[in-house]
């Protein structure tokens, strides 16, 4: 069986989550397959993905500030071992948050939809300060 692909581009406004689920869905249903696996994959080095509570927005809040405290700024003494600075104080801190969370994600499909819990989103984790156009590529076989 052939797959079928499309990209997302989700504009962020600065670090954050980003929810996509509504998306997905939608790509799924429109493909018109109803069992199969679906994989986002994220085109970028300094952002991640992650399924994620899609209720209570406190959680969204709650995870940004765990992983700044995390992964602070190249500003801050604490990181002062950090080379690569050309690209601003947030971007190599966006590389490390990236290389510890997942830049693609594998989601079942089961009759027609996707197979999420009750509270599970799918998000799109921005970890630079600036606002970026993210692209994330979609496949569902």
């Amino acid at each position: 069986m052939a797959g079928t692909q499309k990209q997302l581009t989700i504009a962020t406004r600065g670090q954050g989550l980003y929810e996509f689920t509504v998306q997905a869905g939608r790509f799924v249903r429109e493909a018109g397959i109803e069992t199969g696996l679906l994989t986002a994959f994220v085109r970028h080095t300094s952002c991640s993905l992650l399924i994620q509570e899609n209720a209570d927005p406190d959680v969204r809040r709650d995870l940004d500030a765990f992983f700044r405290r995390l992964v602070p700024s190249a500003d801050d003494p604490a990181m002062d071992y950090l080379v690569h600075r050309l690209e601003g104080p947030d971007d190599m801190p966006a590389h490390i948050k990236t290389a510890l969370m997942a830049v693609s994600l594998s989601v079942p499909v089961a009759e027609g939809q996707l197979a999420l819990g009750t509270w599970q989103g799918l998000f799109l984790f921005e970890h630079r300060e600036r606002p970026y156009n993210r692209e994330i590529m979609l496949h569902l076989a």
